[in-house]
């Protein structure tokens, strides 16, 4: 008895069964295997090649119908259909890729004829000021006035996300409220880097001290990078003592410690950067005044 080339053998037949049923499982056989049932005719169906008579006739002749299953068989189901999900839509909410942060370089001149626009320049920006100068207060009102996406970043804040054993320098300038200092400050460069790289500005502010230019405004630029544009907000000792006074939990000082800060931010005085003295200004006069000082700032940066 010959099969045709490249046919399996029959399975075993069972007397009036059919096929076992593990013949007709799906997955069991090559593909193939099976032309139909029009292949398998009962138990006289092997007497030759002329058995397989393939899916389409020879010489002419007519198309063979298939006889009826035998007794006891059941053809196997068809194989559900398989579902292919359908790709996301384009803006389907899912992972957003950020563009990482780098240190934000010198802002680029503006031509002669052109005036720079703060308001709507994408800036990093760093208030220096004593306790009691009105920086937080200056610089979320500057952040909420912007023509352009501003974030503010408060130093202050940024310390007290320590909850447990936050190191108050209230309590004493030591090795571990200067751990805390410096570890606040490199978090809000970290957060101010990423932020420009994203095309949103930022305002910072710190009590910076001109006498310590390494773990002052050297450790900001050096956390942020070149472009930073450091303005110094200084009032009169007076103003500051009145809004110290004001203040609540650790957040306010000795009169002794606001003077003491105050006459060391004197240094900043011939240093080079822009100081605004705010003693008769409101919130937003000094904003509009901080404006004036960025945009010359912009145009041409200070040394520093």
């Amino acid at each position: 008895m010959q099969h045709a080339v490249g046919s399996p053998l029959p399975p075993p037949h069972q007397s009036g069964h059919g096929w076992s049923p593990a013949a007709q499982q799906p997955g069991s056989h090559h593909p193939g295997a099976h032309q139909g049932p029009a292949q398998h005719q009962g138990p006289a169906q092997h007497q030759g090649p002329t058995q397989h008579q393939g899916p389409a006739p020879h010489h002419g002749s007519a198309p063979v119908p298939p006889p009826p299953p035998a007794p006891g068989f059941a053809p196997p189901p068809a194989p559900a259909p398989q579902h292919v999900p359908a790709p996301p839509a384009p803006e389907t909410t899912g992972h957003v890729p950020l563009p990482p942060g780098g240190p934000v370089a010198m802002p680029s001149s503006a031509p002669a004829a052109a005036v720079p626009d703060p308001t709507a320049t994408t800036i990093a920006v760093l208030l220096i000021g004593p306790a009691g100068a009105g920086k937080t207060s200056v610089a979320k009102y500057w952040a909420d006035h912007r023509r352009v996406p501003t974030a503010h970043i408060s130093l202050d804040d940024v310390r007290e996300w320590v909850r447990s054993g936050f190191a108050d320098p209230q309590s004493g300038w030591n090795d571990n409220s200067e751990a805390q200092y410096r570890l606040a400050r490199r978090t809000c460069g970290f957060a101010a880097r990423n932020f420009l790289a994203n095309g949103i500005s930022c305002i910072l502010d710190d009590a910076v001290f001109p006498d310590r230019p390494v773990v002052g405004l050297g450790g900001w630029k050096r956390h942020v990078g070149p472009g930073l544009l450091p303005v110094v907000l200084l009032p009169g000792l007076e103003i500051v003592l009145e809004r110290n006074a004001e203040r609540t939990g650790n957040r306010r000082l000795t009169d002794e410690e606001v003077a003491r800060i105050h006459g060391r931010m004197a240094g900043w005085y011939g240093s080079g950067l822009p100081i605004i003295d705010n003693s008769q200004l409101d919130v937003p006069q000094t904003a509009q005044v901080l404006d004036d000082v960025l945009a010359r700032s912009i145009a041409s940066p200070p040394k520093w």
